[in-house]
């Protein structure tokens, strides 16, 4: 027997000619439908059978509709209830919903009204279902243990934001561009308190400084040419929520004043206005420069960096934790073969001794993409090669370290040659140990060394 989609609603009615009515119509409009026309039947169904819905009139011979409903909600507490009533039991209907009905019908009513009810009521459900989805998927995206790393400074910056997950307090982040900034501040929001309220993000770098204090504050109409309505800004749109103010060093001096005055007071005036809005909402700021230097520049203001930085969030760039690189490209391997439907496995040991050596000034977002990259390309084998990652990203050779290539445009016979001399040297021509690095054979190593003139002096 096939698997059916259709929403199984249980009727109790003792009325032959009312339950026909309803069965067929219900049938017509796509339902599996029960009838039951006494009472203790439909309980004995319940006991055995799962419904999505049960219509049952209040007024039954024996066990009475209030009984259905009270069996109803003790054997299966999400299945709906709608009750049936004449006018005169309207109160009992009003009962009903205190007990846990969704909803009532008054007799007479027409075949419309109940579909409006069903539909209304299978509607919200499918609402409640995608809401809880979503939740459910925004804490695993945002999930700590969706985050790749071992390094001890990874492993400080999990405990920080543990800290920041159970804290109100205002945050601020400071990292390199490419070492997700954006990410970090949504784990803070989407695991805190205010999960539920609106997360408003807000480049101030971005955005023209004659417009900046109109985005924040908002503004009323005729405030300014081009005006031509009321507007809300942020801090009123996420009112009991976050709002992440992204390279807030780069705000104009004269609107961290005003900035730090809604920080201190909770309080602010939309441009062309004197009427004070008061505001709830938890502040995450990230900066990726230096705040120190900015501070002593009098570019930022140190008053307004006390007030962010209660609790301060340091992402280390990914040069300072190069241990990570294998755990990290493993994750964007598998999550890109699986996108991708590829059937890459890993990296080699070449690639690892490349990027090991490799200055990453784009972060993991620069490794991210160079993975994506090369993940496309293989199609030779099921683990990225190096000619995999040099014929996607040549400009690579122009961040690696002195001893290994230099920063001027070369062709992938010089790089080989310098990569294979860099790992020699490091593994004191260790000839095996160099061959097993770079994923090639003692023989074909032995053979490269004579070619490029590497042999030790």
């Amino acid at each position: 027997m096939k698997p059916t989609n259709k929403k199984k609603i249980l009727v109790v009615d003792d009325e032959p000619l009312m339950a026909s009515s309803l069965e067929e119509a219900l049938r017509k409009w796509n339902f599996d439908v029960t009838l039951c026309h006494e009472s203790e039947t439909a309980i004995g169904r319940l006991s055995k059978e799962t419904f999505d819905l049960v219509l049952t009139d209040i007024r039954l011979p024996k066990l009475s509709g209030m009984e259905v409903l009270k069996r109803v909600k003790e054997a299966a507490p999400d299945t709906a209830v709608i009750m049936i009533t004449a006018y005169g039991t309207i109160d009992q209907a009003v009962a009903a919903m205190k007990q846990g009905a969704y909803d009532y019908i008054t007799k007479p009513f027409s075949l419309d009204e109940i579909r409006l009810c069903i539909d209304k009521y299978f509607k919200n459900q499918e609402l409640q279902k995608e809401n809880t989805n979503l939740k459910r998927a925004l804490k695993e995206k945002y999930s700590l243990d969706r985050f790749v790393g071992q390094n001890y400074q990874i492993k400080q910056l999990f405990d920080t934001l543990q800290i920041a997950f159970e804290s109100d307090a205002s945050v601020f982040i400071q990292s390199e561009n490419g070492t997700g900034k954006e990410l970090i501040a949504s784990a803070i929001h989407y695991n805190s308190a205010r999960k539920g309220k609106p997360f408003i993000k807000i480049n101030c770098a971005s955005i023209p400084e004659n417009l900046i204090e109109s985005q924040l504050f908002g503004h009323e109409k005729g405030a300014f040419t081009g005006a031509i309505r009321t507007v809300k800004g942020v801090f009123e749109e996420a009112h009991e929520g976050t709002l992440l103010l992204d390279e807030v060093t780069e705000m104009p001096p004269h609107l961290q004043a005003k900035l730090l005055r809604v920080l201190q007071e909770g309080e602010f005036c939309r441009v062309g206005s004197n009427q004070i809005i008061r505001t709830d909402v938890r502040i995450i700021a990230t900066s990726n420069c230096d705040v120190q230097k900015a501070i002593e520049e009098e570019r930022f203001r140190q008053d307004l960096f006390f007030r962010l930085d209660v609790i301060s969030v340091r992402i280390p760039p990914l040069r300072d934790r190069k241990d990570d690189i294998p755990l990290l490209c493993d994750h964007f391997v598998r999550m890109y073969a699986e996108k991708y439907a590829k059937p890459v496995r890993g990296v080699d040991e070449s690639v690892l001794e490349y990027f090991y050596n490799y200055h990453w000034p784009g972060n993991v977002r620069e490794l991210e993409n160079v993975i994506q990259r090369s993940v496309l390309v293989c199609r030779d084998s099921d683990h990225i090669q190096l000619h995999h990652v040099l014929s996607q990203w040549p400009s690579m050779t122009q961040g690696q370290d002195s001893q290994s290539l230099s920063g001027r445009d070369m062709s992938i016979e010089e790089m080989e040659k310098r990569l294979i001399a860099s790992t020699l040297k490091r593994h004191n021509y260790h000839k095996t140990k160099t061959a097993e690095i770079l994923g090639i054979t003692l023989k074909t190593l032995r053979k490269k060394i004579i070619e490029y003139g590497l042999e030790r002096e």
